[in-house]
């Protein structure tokens, strides 16, 4: 599954913080505070969402845009720490 993540984050502390927590996900870093990777299971995934919620704020955002989750687009964000998910279909 292709996992793109895009962070915008309210303090630098934050920032260090998810950026290498993508990295240890194995996430690369494409431009700035936008990570990619083509390797990274359901679970896994399930998981970093899990630790970027425990180390953001309210005033952190972070979107992951997967593809493909049963033949659609998935766009999941966090923003004033509230998760939403929307789906597009082709």
């Amino acid at each position: 599954m292709f996992v793109s993540v895009v962070g915008e984050f309210s303090q630098d502390d934050h920032k260090m913080a998810a950026h290498e927590l993508f990295r240890q996900y194995g996430l690369k870093e494409i431009i700035a505070d936008v990570f990619e990777t083509v390797s990274i299971k359901e679970n896994t995934l399930a998981r970093l969402k899990r630790d970027v919620d425990r180390i953001t704020d309210y005033y952190d955002t972070v979107r992951f845009y997967q593809f493909p989750v049963e033949e659609t687009l998935v766009i999941t964000s966090l923003s004033k720490k509230k998760w939403r998910r929307t789906l597009v279909r082709a």
